[in-house]
């Protein structure tokens, strides 16, 4: 079984591959302030072993293991290997596998909204959903290890804006543990500010950028304990397509404060900006993060993994 599933493993990489791309306008090339672009990736996989590659939501780093991890809106969880250093200098997959609940259970198809990834505090990985609002650790072949019970304004689905629009983004702070935010503001709160919610039920506020339908797409930890924050706003086909990088100032923000916040790129498609719906975001070494978008199992979307640098 472990080989015929290595040989599906090999096949499908030999009928894929990762493509050099540039997503940045010619006008603003070595010209962007807050963010170093390093490299930039259009992953190609239609299948990995058994599952087929997309509607990627976000993605966490290993550094000692030097594993990429992926999650899919499916429900679906990839290993690639991968080293950093000035470029992305090496990057494979070596597994693809589905989520289960305990004991190798099954999800069912309307519980398996996987939006939000990070690394355990004592190993393992931290998944959100949406949907049905949830958090649960989960051990690297994808089993769910336990089930952590969300701050009360977060467990019913009725608070949102709507089933697709819940937990989206997820991170772990060394001081506040698990940190999430939905993708839009809860039904009772202003569409002008997004809230950072703790496990523990600590809450901090910051501004929303002004594009409409403006959501949080994902969040990581930075060196300094505050947030890179990824914004996206969508309308249709016709209007931009505008794909923001902030830092929330988190650090000395008072809880149940309105927090400094800081926009370090903003990249528009009517502005020259080859871009996607980027949704997930993960810190792979000092200053340095990767984003990855959601092709929405569309021919005409891509699978990008953009490498950059955060320049204070």
């Amino acid at each position: 079984m472990k080989l015929a599933a290595f040989f599906l493993l090999l096949l499908s990489v030999l009928h894929a591959g990762i493509r050099t791309v540039d997503i940045v306008p010619r006008s603003k090339s070595g010209q962007l302030r807050g963010v170093r672009i390093l490299d930039q990736k259009y992953l190609s996989y239609k299948q990995i072993g058994e599952l087929g590659f997309s509607e990627l939501s976000d993605l966490t780093y290993d550094p000692k293991e030097k594993k990429l991890f992926m999650i899919s809106d499916e429900g679906k969880l990839f290993t690639f290997y991968a080293i950093f250093s000035d470029k992305i200098d090496h990057l494979k997959p070596i597994g693809a596998t589905r989520i289960t609940r305990e004991k190798g259970k099954k999800f069912r198809k309307w519980n398996r909204d996987s939006e939000g990834l990070c690394m355990g505090s004592k190993g393992g990985l931290l998944i959100s959903f949406e949907g049905e609002p949830r958090l649960g650790l989960f051990d690297l072949d994808g089993q769910r290890i336990r089930e952590y019970a969300l701050p009360k304004r977060l467990r019913d689905a009725g608070n949102y804006r709507s089933k697709n629009k819940s937990l989206e983004a997820l991170a772990l702070h060394p001081h506040y543990g698990a940190l999430m935010a939905a993708e839009w503001p809860l039904k009772k709160d202003s569409k002008k500010y997004q809230t950072i919610y703790a496990l523990s039920g600590k809450r901090w506020y910051f501004t929303a950028e002004p594009e409409a339908r403006s959501a949080t797409t994902a969040i990581e930890v930075m060196d300094d304990g505050n947030l890179l924050v990824l914004e996206r706003s969508f309308t249709n086909y016709l209007d931009p397509f505008v794909v923001t990088l902030k830092k929330v100032y988190l650090e000395g923000c008072a809880q149940e404060s309105l927090c400094k916040s800081r926009v370090l790129l903003k990249m528009n498609s009517h502005k020259g900006w080859d871009i996607d719906n980027f949704e997930g975001l993960a810190r792979v070494g000092k200053t340095r993060y990767v984003m990855v978008s959601d092709d929405n199992d569309n021919f005409f979307q891509r699978t990008l993994l953009i490498y950059f640098e955060v320049i204070e």
